[in-house]
């Protein structure tokens, strides 16, 4: 994927790189409310409340924060990021008002 394609390449807070595509970005800009979210998207991969995945897809982690001053059905903002090889890419990311998943412990 060519350096242009690449919206930001940033560190989670387990040391992985992760990267939002500009396609994937054009996806998320489709949720409610995530236009001018690109700061919130990286606070939350850097600094995420909690970190959490499913059984079914180890592969996939989602990062949570808490945005007190959102509405109650738009507490938290949740990025969903993709593991292949060691790298991360963001799949979506969009607000919502509960944490599901399994707690995630670094391995």
């Amino acid at each position: 994927m060519g350096k242009r394609e690449i919206v930001f390449e940033i560190t989670d807070k387990t040391g992985r790189k992760i990267h939002l595509s500009k396609e994937r970005w054009k996806h998320i800009q489709r949720h409610p409310h995530m236009y001018e979210q690109l700061e919130n998207i990286k606070l939350t991969i850097q600094n995420p409340l909690t970190i959490r995945y499913y059984e079914e897809d180890e592969d996939v982690i989602y990062f949570y924060k808490e945005f007190k001053d959102g509405e109650p059905s738009e507490r938290y903002l949740l990025v969903s990021v993709k593991y292949l090889n060691g790298e991360g890419f963001i799949i979506t990311s969009f607000f919502t008002d509960k944490i599901t998943g399994l707690k995630w412990q670094t391995k």
